[in-house]
């Protein structure tokens, strides 16, 4: 007899068209790998474009969300916009992960994990052993110090970024990871532990994150692989998907460094 699906519960910015295609990708992939199931389930906060005030906005916004996506008694709940959380400060993602996780509070969801994407990225560096990394960032260069800024005070060195300057999130999200591993060439990874090939929910990259840590022989991990990693840890299940970097337990190859 087959067990029931999780619900997975995401809150996601109103103008992301990536988490809610990439999540779901890798889930499908851990359900053939592992007959598992899952169903999506969503609510969405206002944003536009990539600034600090509709960050901000958005940020206030989540609570609402929370609580609607805990009417489907979700198993989890991912607050999937990184760049919002760490727009609040160092370490905002502990105290917006507990406010999130209050919003539950009395419903069918109450005692559902709760993840934040900026969070689960922090945390899986650190799993990992990523104590120097390169970054490729979609945003404007002032908030790509910021992720980076955010990312240190955790104790990770980032030794190059790439910002590509993008404030439209819609555009973002028509962004092609075809591309991505000409923006690794630009990065300096000789002295690296692994790359961040994409710092952000919205910038498409999963059909290169293999490709990429395949070809520079390190490990690669993405906002969404590590948030993919955390779902499935909170759900008590492997977090192990072929073909997605290391955050997801592909190893990494003989390719050269």
């Amino acid at each position: 007899m087959s067990r029931p699906s999780r619900r997975i519960g995401l809150i996601v910015p109103s103008s992301n068209t990536t988490m809610e295609t990439e999540i779901p990708d890798l889930l499908r992939r851990h359900e053939a790998e592992h007959s598992t199931g899952f169903t999506f389930h969503s609510s969405r906060a206002r944003l536009h474009n990539v600034d600090a005030e509709s960050l901000a906005k958005m940020v206030d916004d989540s609570a609402r969300c929370a609580a609607e996506v805990g009417d489907a008694e979700v198993d989890v709940l991912a607050y999937a916009c990184l760049v919002a959380v760490m727009a609040q400060g160092a370490g905002a993602h502990v105290e917006i992960e507990e406010r999130l996780r209050g919003a539950l509070a009395g419903g069918g969801s109450a005692n559902a994990p709760m993840v934040s994407s900026a969070g689960a990225l922090v945390r899986t560096l650190d799993a990992l052993g990523l104590r120097r990394v390169a970054v490729v960032a979609p945003y404007m260069p002032d908030l790509t110090e910021m992720v980076v800024g955010y990312m240190e005070h955790t104790g990770v060195t980032v030794v190059d970024s790439v910002s590509l300057s993008v404030s439209d999130n819609c555009a973002v999200g028509r962004l092609d990871p075809a591309d991505l591993p000409g923006h690794v060439s630009r990065l300096d990874t000789t002295d690296v532990d692994g790359i961040v090939l994409s710092a952000c929910v919205q910038m498409p990259s999963l059909p290169a994150v293999q490709q990429v840590q395949d070809s520079t022989g390190l490990p690669v991990i993405t906002a969404a692989t590590a948030t993919t990693r955390e779902i499935l840890l909170a759900l008590g299940l492997p977090a192990e998907v072929p073909g997605a970097g290391a955050a997801l337990g592909a190893p990494v190859g003989a390719g050269a460094r």
